[in-house]
Protein backbone atom coordinates (compact mmCIF):
# COMPACT_ATOMS: atom_id res chain seq x y z
CA UNK A 1 0.00 0.00 0.00
CA UNK A 2 2.64 2.61 0.84
CA UNK A 3 4.09 2.03 -2.41
CA UNK A 4 1.42 2.62 -4.65
CA UNK A 5 0.49 6.03 -2.18
CA UNK A 6 4.28 7.03 -2.99
CA UNK A 7 3.93 6.11 -6.50
CA UNK A 8 0.91 8.10 -7.09
CA UNK A 9 2.48 11.04 -5.19
CA UNK A 10 6.09 10.67 -6.22
CA UNK A 11 5.87 10.28 -9.78
CA UNK A 12 3.82 13.29 -10.91
CA UNK A 13 6.07 15.27 -8.93
CA UNK A 14 9.33 13.59 -10.41
CA UNK A 15 8.07 14.00 -13.80
CA UNK A 16 7.27 18.00 -13.28
CA UNK A 17 11.04 17.93 -11.75
CA UNK A 18 11.88 16.50 -14.81
CA UNK A 19 9.75 18.57 -17.30
CA UNK A 20 11.17 21.93 -15.56
CA UNK A 21 14.66 20.99 -16.23
CA UNK A 22 14.02 19.74 -19.79
CA UNK A 23 12.18 23.33 -20.60
CA UNK A 24 14.88 25.13 -19.05
CA UNK A 25 17.26 23.68 -21.64
CA UNK A 26 15.51 23.62 -24.85
CA UNK A 27 12.34 25.98 -24.17
CA UNK A 28 9.37 25.51 -22.91
CA UNK A 29 7.67 25.69 -26.20
CA UNK A 30 9.95 23.03 -27.44
CA UNK A 31 8.73 21.06 -24.33
CA UNK A 32 5.49 20.84 -25.27
CA UNK A 33 5.80 20.10 -28.88
CA UNK A 34 7.68 16.70 -27.59
CA UNK A 35 5.05 16.24 -24.89
CA UNK A 36 2.29 16.09 -27.55
CA UNK A 37 4.54 14.70 -30.37
CA UNK A 38 5.26 11.60 -27.93
CA UNK A 39 1.56 11.07 -26.65
CA UNK A 40 0.40 11.29 -30.71
CA UNK A 41 3.28 8.55 -32.21
CA UNK A 42 2.75 6.46 -29.27
CA UNK A 43 -0.84 6.37 -29.49
CA UNK A 44 -0.39 5.32 -32.99
CA UNK A 45 2.80 2.65 -32.58
CA UNK A 46 0.12 1.10 -29.51
CA UNK A 47 -2.10 0.64 -31.77
CA UNK A 48 -0.18 -1.17 -34.29
CA UNK A 49 1.17 -3.49 -31.94
CA UNK A 50 -2.25 -4.10 -30.40
CA UNK A 51 -3.51 -5.44 -33.93
CA UNK A 52 -0.25 -7.49 -34.29
CA UNK A 53 -0.66 -8.68 -30.90
CA UNK A 54 -4.93 -9.33 -31.71
CA UNK A 55 -3.22 -11.45 -35.10
CA UNK A 56 -1.19 -13.39 -33.30
CA UNK A 57 -3.19 -14.47 -30.55
CA UNK A 58 -6.11 -15.65 -33.03
CA UNK A 59 -2.91 -17.72 -34.86
CA UNK A 60 -2.47 -19.32 -31.63
CA UNK A 61 -6.08 -19.86 -31.01
CA UNK A 62 -6.58 -21.48 -34.76
CA UNK A 63 -3.42 -23.54 -33.75
CA UNK A 64 -5.34 -24.49 -30.32
CA UNK A 65 -2.96 -23.33 -28.38
CA UNK A 66 -3.45 -20.88 -25.28
CA UNK A 67 -2.54 -17.29 -26.49
CA UNK A 68 -0.76 -16.63 -22.92
CA UNK A 69 2.07 -14.05 -24.05
CA UNK A 70 -0.03 -12.68 -26.45
CA UNK A 71 -2.68 -11.65 -23.71
CA UNK A 72 0.15 -10.62 -21.24
CA UNK A 73 1.09 -8.76 -24.41
CA UNK A 74 -1.73 -6.89 -24.75
CA UNK A 75 -2.37 -5.50 -21.21
CA UNK A 76 1.70 -4.21 -21.33
CA UNK A 77 0.46 -2.39 -24.77
CA UNK A 78 -2.82 -1.01 -22.91
CA UNK A 79 -0.78 0.32 -20.07
CA UNK A 80 1.71 1.93 -22.11
CA UNK A 81 -1.45 3.22 -24.23
CA UNK A 82 -2.05 4.84 -20.76
CA UNK A 83 1.55 5.94 -19.77
CA UNK A 84 1.83 7.68 -23.13
CA UNK A 85 -1.31 9.75 -22.86
CA UNK A 86 0.03 10.92 -19.56
CA UNK A 87 2.26 13.87 -20.38
CA UNK A 88 6.24 13.95 -19.26
CA UNK A 89 8.84 11.98 -20.20
CA UNK A 90 9.16 9.72 -17.82
CA UNK A 91 6.16 8.20 -18.23
CA UNK A 92 6.67 8.16 -21.85
CA UNK A 93 10.06 6.56 -22.12
CA UNK A 94 8.19 3.61 -19.62
CA UNK A 95 5.37 3.94 -22.18
CA UNK A 96 7.68 3.37 -25.23
CA UNK A 97 9.83 0.31 -23.47
CA UNK A 98 6.65 -1.64 -23.18
CA UNK A 99 5.33 -0.67 -26.81
CA UNK A 100 8.59 -2.53 -28.71
CA UNK A 101 8.64 -6.12 -28.99
CA UNK A 102 11.73 -6.72 -27.64
CA UNK A 103 11.93 -4.47 -24.27
CA UNK A 104 8.31 -5.55 -24.17
CA UNK A 105 9.13 -9.89 -24.25
CA UNK A 106 12.16 -8.82 -21.73
CA UNK A 107 9.63 -7.17 -18.86
CA UNK A 108 6.98 -9.55 -19.06
CA UNK A 109 9.50 -12.13 -18.44
CA UNK A 110 11.42 -10.88 -16.40
CA UNK A 111 7.24 -10.23 -14.65
CA UNK A 112 7.32 -13.93 -14.53
CA UNK A 113 9.94 -15.34 -13.76
CA UNK A 114 9.93 -13.05 -10.35
CA UNK A 115 5.91 -13.81 -9.89
CA UNK A 116 6.62 -17.89 -10.18
CA UNK A 117 9.57 -17.91 -8.13
CA UNK A 118 8.04 -16.42 -5.46
CA UNK A 119 5.02 -19.14 -5.84
CA UNK A 120 7.48 -22.20 -5.89
CA UNK A 121 9.22 -21.27 -2.86
CA UNK A 122 5.60 -21.54 -1.16
CA UNK A 123 5.07 -24.96 -2.79
CA UNK A 124 8.07 -26.80 -2.32
CA UNK A 125 7.43 -30.17 -2.05
CA UNK A 126 4.23 -31.04 -4.50
CA UNK A 127 3.46 -35.05 -4.62
CA UNK A 128 1.57 -36.20 -7.73
CA UNK A 129 -0.79 -39.27 -6.76
CA UNK A 130 -3.48 -40.69 -8.66
CA UNK A 131 -6.19 -42.27 -6.73
CA UNK A 132 -7.60 -45.62 -7.92
CA UNK A 133 -10.77 -46.69 -7.29
CA UNK A 134 -11.66 -50.52 -6.79
CA UNK A 135 -15.13 -51.13 -7.28
CA UNK A 136 -16.71 -54.04 -5.65
CA UNK A 137 -19.18 -56.02 -7.46
CA UNK A 138 -22.58 -56.19 -5.98
CA UNK A 139 -22.10 -60.57 -5.16
CA UNK A 140 -19.30 -59.73 -2.56
CA UNK A 141 -21.55 -57.69 -0.66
Amino acid sequence: MNALLLLIIGLPILEIVVMIKIGQQIGTFNTILIIFFTAIVGIYYAKIEGLNTIKSGMINLYKNKIPFYEILSGASIAIAAILLILPGFISDTIGFLLLFPLTRKIIISLWLKNKYKNNSQDHEEIIDAEIIEEKKEKDEL
